[in-house]
């Protein structure tokens, strides 16, 4: 009994080798069959890309043949040989990658003369510019010029307005524009001159000293302005309102007297006066 007891473990170790031996024998030939199959697959792969390669090389050449042939063929028409035919095309090639080359260059060209407008443009602009700043600088002379006016007491004890005592700084007073202003010119002992609304005679001129002798009429009435001088206000009162009128003589010489009458804006103007 003792012997059959330990026969059973025996029997039981040795059945649970025998499964381990089947189970490895199992794995290997999987992993055998595994490796097989997919070395397998890699040389269908491999196969495939050769035929494939194949297939493209066959097609090259038959495109290459194809080629060879039409050259041949546009030779033969052409009356050329293959070499006098690739000359040919060489020629054209050369002749297309020259007329590219000028067209470049006239395209070059139309942008440089592109520049050049561009520059003339941008000269224009300076001149535009350099008319802007003697604009502004005439008006800033047109400003000193103001400023050089001088305003003083007429021969009647009132307060004159600014007087001018060059043609540039009259032409500054009348585009003030307070009052209207007559230039004339005066020979000695000549007859009554018409200026605005009255009348101007040169009696006497002396231009060493500076002086001058006028008569004045307005109104009817004549009045003498005696040994006067130059730049001073010259006034005297004309018309129904009573108006304050002003003369101011700026050259005198020998026989002549130059300068300008102002009247107020509210006197009347006279038909002839420029």
């Amino acid at each position: 009994m003792a012997d059959e007891g330990e026969q059973i473990p025996m029997e039981s170790q040795s059945n649970t080798g025998k499964w381990l031996l089947i189970v490895l024998a199992i794995l290997v030939v999987a992993g055998s069959a595994y490796a097989h199959y997919t070395e397998h697959q890699e040389i269908r792969k491999l196969n495939g890309d050769l035929d494939a390669s194949q297939a493209q090389v066959k097609e090259l050449t038959n495109r290459m043949q194809t080629a060879e042939a039409q050259e041949v063929t546009l030779a033969r028409q052409a009356g050329m040989t293959k070499k006098e035919l690739a000359q040919r095309t060489a020629e054209v090639l050369a002749e297309e990658k020259a007329a590219t080359n000028r067209l470049e260059k006239e395209q070059q060209a139309q942008q440089a003369q592109i520049g050049l407008v561009s520059g003339d443009i941008a000269g224009v602009k300076t001149d535009v510019g350099g008319v802007k700043t003697d604009l502004g600088s005439t008006k800033s002379d047109l400003e000193a010029t103001k400023a050089k006016l001088q305003s003083t007491i007429g021969d009647l004890g009132v307060q004159s307005g600014l007087i001018a005592n060059t043609r540039s700084d009259l032409e500054v007073l009348k585009h003030k524009g307070d009052r209207n202003y007559y230039e004339f010119t005066l020979l000695r002992n000549a007859k009554p001159q018409p200026v605005a609304t009255v009348s101007l005679q040169l009696k006497k001129t002396d231009s060493k000293r500076g002086k001058f002798t006028l008569n004045v009429t307005s109104d009817d009435k004549t009045i003498e302005k005696k040994d006067r001088n130059v730049s001073e206000p010259i006034q005297f009162y004309s018309g129904r309102d009573h108006l304050l009128f002003e003369l101011v003589v700026w050259t005198i010489d020998k026989n002549k007297a130059t300068g300008y009458l102002s009247t107020p804006k509210a006197a009347p103007v006279p038909v002839t006066a420029n």
